[in-house]
């Protein structure tokens, strides 16, 4: 019989904690089975296997990201609204290392690719205040989901070694990103071609 008070959520809600503490390339079955005080098969009847919970985690992790900015951008627009954003997703990726790093290069699914929508929800709410073309929102999304990404896991991993203040390189990327954006109204539609759908987030 399954442990009592022991489920699905309860073990990748396990899972993704252990994550933070030691690293997600540090999280094994065993080691997740060893914190829940069960033998490593009984987790096999919650999850699949170390590829189920990896990718639950990584759910799990673009769920928590989406409430927080989208609860960030509430009452704001525009510039107000971008830097609410960021700053709630910079948040979220350095108090949750683990479990974001999950989402990184993770074979998706059904469930992913809609917390991954979720996750995105926010930054499209944030581009309806910018001259965005419509054919451009996917180009928009990528570049803005590549400054976040990309600052707040370098600092997460402790990439940041000059002596210039961290906080002041983050609002100059939000001012990057704002004056780009608000220059859209002056680009032309580029001929990319189509995006491949690979992956849980463009």
């Amino acid at each position: 019989m399954p442990r009592a008070g022991l489920d699905p959520a309860a073990v990748v809600a396990a899972g993704a904690a252990l994550a933070d503490e030691v690293g997600f390339a540090g999280l094994t079955m065993g080691l997740l089975a060893e914190r829940l005080g069960v033998r490593t098969p009984s987790l096999y009847k919650h999850v699949a296997g170390q590829d189920d919970l990896n990718r639950r985690i990584a759910a799990l992790a673009l769920d928590e990201a989406a409430d927080a900015m989208g609860a960030a951008i509430q009452g704001y627009a525009g510039r107000d609204a971008l830097a609410a954003a960021a700053r709630a997703f910079r948040a979220y990726v350095l108090a949750h290392p683990g479990r974001y790093a999950a989402t990184v290069g993770i074979t998706a699914d059904d469930a992913l690719f809609a917390a991954g929508d979720r996750a995105l929800s926010a930054l499209r709410a944030v581009l309806r205040s910018y001259p965005v073309q419509p054919e451009n929102v996917d180009h928009a999304l990528r570049t803005v989901r590549s400054l976040l990404h990309g600052f707040a896991t370098l600092q997460s991993g402790g990439g940041f070694q000059w002596s210039a203040d961290v906080d002041e390189s983050f609002e100059w990327l939000i001012d990057f990103a704002d004056r780009g954006l608000r220059s859209q109204s002056s680009w032309s539609a580029r001929d990319t071609g189509p995006s491949s759908g690979a992956g849980a987030l463009p």
